[in-house]
């Protein structure tokens, strides 16, 4: 039976306000700083990689929850107006909606969040006809809903049984402690996992070491582990043949949320029977082009703007 939706997405949603850059340690004692830009946009990695779906061409769902309050309402109309179906996104009386504010300072960022509807979000907000109606069902943020990491496995399995795709971009673990039990259940019904270098490392259990490395050990574990390497580009791992693919000659002004447009560019490709290394090339022109703007969908490209900075060669097989 076809699909209604070509993705669905389950995860975080909140309005993210970004501060910076920083040209000094942040400073307490009730001390004002003054930085250059300051935005209110929307965040979410669930939310920045659904919006940048969305932009592709994708008829894109989501499923999650946001509390009843301005915030909320803020969240869920910024969705729908790029686009994205937001009928499942469950809108929680009892909680308040999560808030996200990302200090920049050169090239990295320090992220502050109040978790607010985060810790109840769950299976249950996913409905069942939504979830057999997606061709492909995409996750993130998974240490930060642990009601909802609990249930992916389950959610995942379904999405198999009715002929979908999936994916997993977990985002960093607060607690440090990337619980491989709990990953290994999901991961067995994972077929991408969308990791940046330094959750690769943690999430293959290195200590120390390169993204390649980590990717090998991950493609052990899930059919195709795709590594995004920050200004380096990306890289994918099948099990048996390591594709790289470089980064563009772009200078950034925000690189919130990029990775999460990479990862929607991954699935576009995908849908449109890319093989994975030509998927590795549209990808990074989606995450580096999104970083064209403050904020993480802004400046998120169209199909046609993806395809134009898409190299045409330079990824190659190891």
């Amino acid at each position: 039976m076809p699909h209604s939706y070509d993705l669905l997405v389950i995860g975080d949603a909140n309005p993210d306000v970004i501060l910076g850059p920083l040209d000094r340690p942040l400073a307490f004692g009730q001390r004002e700083q003054l930085v250059d830009t300051g935005s209110l946009t929307l965040g979410g990695s669930a939310a920045i990689m659904a919006c940048g779906a969305a932009r592709l061409g994708l008829k894109v769902a989501f499923a999650g929850r946001v509390g009843d309050d301005d915030a909320g309402r803020y969240t869920r109309d910024t969705l729908a107006a790029r686009g994205v179906d937001t009928r499942a996104l469950h809108m929680d009386a009892a909680r308040p909606t999560p808030l996200t504010v990302v200090l920049t300072r050169g090239d990295d960022r320090a992220i502050l969040t109040s978790p607010g509807t985060l810790t109840a979000v769950s299976g249950a907000d996913v409905p069942a006809e939504l979830l057999a109606d997606a061709r492909h069902v995409h996750a993130a943020s998974y240490f930060l809903q642990p009601s909802l990491a609990a249930d992916l496995p389950r959610l995942f399995r379904t999405a198999h049984d009715h002929g979908a795709r999936t994916s997993l971009d977990t985002q960093d673990d607060p607690s440090g402690r990337w619980d491989p039990a709990a990953l290994g259940a999901v991961l067995t019904h994972t077929d991408l996992l969308l990791p940046n270098a330094q959750e690769a490392l943690r999430l293959a259990g290195l200590p120390s070491g390169s993204p390649a490395q980590a990717a090998e050990l991950l493609a052990a574990r899930v059919p195709l582990a795709v590594v995004k390497n920050g200004a380096d580009g990306a890289l994918c791992h099948d099990g048996r043949t390591l594709h790289t693919a470089p980064g563009l000659p772009l200078t950034p002004k925000d690189t919130v949320g990029a990775g999460d447009s990479f990862d929607a560019g991954f699935v576009a490709a995908l849908h449109d029977g890319l093989t994975p290394p030509q998927a590795l090339r549209f990808a990074v022109a989606c995450g580096s082009l999104s970083t064209r703007a403050h904020g993480g969908t802004r400046a998120q490209p169209t199909r046609d703007e993806a395809l134009a900075h898409t190299t045409p060669s330079g990824a190659h097989a190891s």
